[in-house]
């Protein structure tokens, strides 16, 4: 169990997030969005404020920023959107795959048929809970253009660690990173 925390202030929501060590140098606070719902609502009703108007749709990876893209969508009258998975499914006939490498992700993200669809020749907002190193950004994007989409945007409640300074993302607040303590 977690003995430091960081209170996060975000969306007129405050929540103690407990800091956890990823590696013997690096901690980050543990930002999970899964199940809380006002956290979700508030994020989402704030962030659809700042979507590009010329959004066609909205992908995310699975798994945290399923809840806040499905609230975003449905706060804009979006009737889909598009996940890209992390295994291939037995249903996936001809899935798109791209390697993931980010501070919390080793692995792929995959854009099933039915998704590529959506996408191709649209306009994309890529939708996160948390971009830190950006890696799983970077492969959302090179999953889009492989599936003949163009990314518009990208945008997340939290900007951790370097991402801070990022003018090519939007968020609602920073995240800091930590000193990993044993």
């Amino acid at each position: 169990m977690a003995d430091r925390f960081y209170e996060l202030h975000v969306a007129g929501v405050t929540r103690k997030l407990p800091i956890l060590n990823v590696n013997d140098k690096l901690a980050i606070a543990g930002f999970v969005i899964l199940g809380d719902v006002e956290l979700v609502e508030k994020a989402a009703a704030a962030l659809v404020k700042r979507v590009p108007p010329e959004t066609e749709i909205m992908v995310t990876a699975e798994t945290k920023g399923i809840p806040l893209v499905h609230e975003m969508a449905r706060l804009m009258g979006m009737p889909r959107y598009a996940i890209a998975r992390k295994s291939v499914k037995a249903y996936m006939e001809n899935p798109i795959i791209v390697e993931d490498r980010s501070i919390t992700t080793k692995g792929k993200q995959i854009l099933q048929d039915e998704d590529i669809a959506l996408v191709r020749g649209r306009k994309v907002l890529l939708v996160d809970d948390v971009i830190s190193t950006g890696g799983s950004i970077k492969a959302l994007e090179e999953l889009i253009e492989k599936a003949g989409g163009t990314v518009i945007g990208r945008m997340a409640i939290l900007a951790e660690g370097d991402a801070m300074n990022r003018k090519d993302i939007v968020t609602l607040e920073n995240l800091p990173l930590f000193d990993a303590q044993v």
